[in-house]
């Protein structure tokens, strides 16, 4: 066929659960509908819709895996049964395979070994898609690249795959690749390249964090030219647990054009027009093509008829801090509604970070479902109660005041306690009296903390570390006021009440355990400490590479030596919404038990040395 032909491409970027396979399948046929509406030719669903991403070990249980096959033959059956089965729909589920075949002549490191071995009764778990028309799975492909850093475990979990299946739908050829396959140069895109092909559709889940929509689109472009093919990512949005994905869903053409590109954090339905020049391809071809094995299925010749071509949208980049601000809204809100949670509660100290995540919870959950409590100690100010107080008008959120010192007292005089001791027992009555309200009325406790305390252990395990979910976990103390100021400003501009005090934002942060108390008596400023633990924890510098990137020697060994010693505080802390490059949790997995320090190097007399 030498005509351009047209097909209208729709991005179905949903929130999926967990587990939820027959939920999962649901929310497929809906969106599917609406794609049919709007007179798509072809839907992309995320990677691993049916099961949700990711289901951990989930993937290892037999049944799991079972259930999913099943689900997506049931799939294909029912969007024929609702009229659906002239829509083609490519949808990401776990596939179960029997035995994982011999090893290809280049493959790439481990991939002769099975995760199933461990267990014999398991065949090989693949991270899979499939596209799906007229009632059947015509054609199942199985993720080639997989992704084993930070967050990402696939290599313990799948099987990679060895081949790229190619449909020919409408006369137009179409190759499937999962998520990670656009990472890698020379994966399958540059397979499909060879081998020839008008159109990739990669269904995604690469989860949030800090401008990673600022690395998509130059990755997506440099995939298609080396396709030689307009290439559609269709990105998974919600919170799972840690993660939160953003969607960012979007479409580019072979010589870079940005056809269309999907809001950040919202379900969206995205159709894009294309006109394909099936001649602009040389040559198509199958057979073995580097590491994989290209097979062609035929579905159907015939082009669409001619339409009109209407013009994607293209979502404008959020800022920063709205970016940040909304992964951490998105996050909370899932985490709590996807575990069917009614409400939360959270102490309020009148401070900056209980103040944040008093926001944040307000816009997840409304005013109605959290529950604010001042727990005033002998050492809390005038201004501590009365900021915590303003903030609970102008958020409207529930807010009551339980004072602590009677019960502190009652302690006192059955143990003596003095100094840190004495300070963290008020944090640990705290911890303990909103645990009891959490237990008593059925809401979740979130625990205040940000990144930067967490790094240095500046909490009170059992006392304010307490909680179920700690929203801004990944969030440190610098950002932390200016996502305050950016939420204020927003609210400016739209005409309504600034939710957080102008006072929580500008007073010195104190723990108030001590009279007088500040951060600061503990701790570096928090310029100095957010910088180390960027390039620490973050960026995994060590102690040579911090001081040559102009960080105080006193001020970096101070903070190493807090960050070190704090590990067993993290592996007790409750779960929180990474949006960093490395977050504590998934992210970052030291042994507690570890006496590695990072030290200045030594040079022995003599001996030579490296610049």
């Amino acid at each position: 066929m030498s005509e351009p032909v047209q097909l209208r491409v729709a991005l179905a970027q949903v929130d999926t659960r967990v587990g939820d396979i027959s939920g999962n399948a649901e929310l497929v046929t809906r969106w599917t509908a609406d794609a049919a509406q709007a007179g798509a030719h072809v839907v992309v669903f995320p990677e691993m819709t049916l099961t949700g991403y990711p289901a951990e070990d989930l993937v290892l249980r037999e049944s799991f895996a079972r259930a999913s096959e099943t689900a997506l033959v049931d799939l294909a059956a029912d969007l024929a049964d609702r009229g659906l089965g002239d829509t083609a729909v490519v949808v990401g589920y776990l596939a179960h395979t029997e035995g994982s075949g011999p090893a290809p002549a280049e493959s790439m490191p481990g991939e002769d070994d099975r995760p199933a071995d461990a267990n014999p009764r398991h065949g090989a778990p693949r991270n899979a898609a499939a596209l799906l028309h007229g009632g059947e799975v015509v054609v199942r492909y199985h993720k080639r690249h997989l992704p084993n850093y930070g967050v990402f475990d696939e290599a313990r979990y799948f099987v990679p795959g060895t081949e790229l299946p190619v449909v020919r739908l409408h006369g137009v050829d179409v190759a499937l690749t999962v998520c990670e396959d656009l990472w890698v140069e020379g994966g399958p895109c540059g397979v499909a390249g060879q081998a020839g092909v008008d159109l990739v559709l990669s269904p995604n889940a690469s989860p949030y964090e800090r401008a990673k929509d600022d690395l998509r689109l130059p990755l997506v472009r440099r995939r298609a030219a080396e396709a030689r093919a307009t290439v559609v990512y269709c990105n998974q949005v919600g919170g799972q647990d840690e993660l939160v994905f953003d969607g960012d869903s979007m479409a580019v053409s072979a010589d870079g054009e940005l056809l269309g590109r999907a809001p950040q954090f919202v379900e969206h339905l995205m159709c894009v027009d294309l006109r394909i020049d099936p001649s602009s391809v040389p040559e198509r071809r199958a057979g073995r093509i580097g590491p994989m094995t290209v097979t062609r299925h035929v579905l159907s010749e015939e082009p669409v008829p001619a339409f009109e071509p209407r013009a994607a949208s293209v979502a404008e980049p959020l800022s920063d801090p709205e970016e940040v601000w909304r992964a951490l809204v998105l996050g909370l809100r899932d985490f709590i509604d996807k575990n069917g949670m009614p409400s939360v509660v959270l102490g309020l100290s009148g401070g900056i970070d209980s103040a944040v995540c008093a926001a944040l919870a307000v816009d997840a959950l409304g005013p109605d479902r959290v529950y604010g409590v001042g727990l005033p100690s002998a050492y809390s100010s005038e201004h501590s109660l009365a900021d915590a107080e303003d903030l609970a008008r102008r958020t409207g959120l529930h807010y009551s005041v339980v004072p602590i010192a009677p019960m502190v007292d009652a302690y006192h005089s059955s143990v003596e306690l003095s100094g840190v001791a004495a300070e963290n027992l008020q944090a640990r009555v705290r911890g303990t009296l909103l645990m009891g309200l959490s237990n008593q009325h059925g809401h979740l406790l979130l625990t205040t903390g940000n990144k930067s305390e967490v790094a240095v252990g500046y909490s009170t395990l059992y006392g304010d570390s307490a909680g179920g979910f700690a929203p801004i976990k990944d969030v440190p103390k610098t950002l932390v006021w200016a996502l305050a100021r950016w939420r204020n400003e927003h609210a400016r501009g739209r005409g309504e009440t600034e939710p957080i005090p102008q006072n929580s934002i500008d007073k010195p942060p104190s723990a108030e355990l001590a009279p007088g108390q500040v951060d600061t008596d503990s701790l570096p400023t928090y310029e100095e400490l957010d910088a180390v633990v960027a390039d620490y924890v973050d960026r995994d510098l060590g102690m040579a590479d911090l001081l040559e990137r102009g960080h105080d020697p006193e001020v970096v060994a101070r903070v190493l030596r807090l960050v070190d010693a704090a590990e067993f505080k993290r592996r007790q802390s409750a779960p929180g919404t990474k949006i960093s490059l490395k977050a504590f949790g998934r992210d970052r997995r030291l042994p507690i038990t570890n006496r590695w320090r990072e030290t200045l190097p030594t040079v022995r007399e003599g001996a030579a040395s490296h610049s």
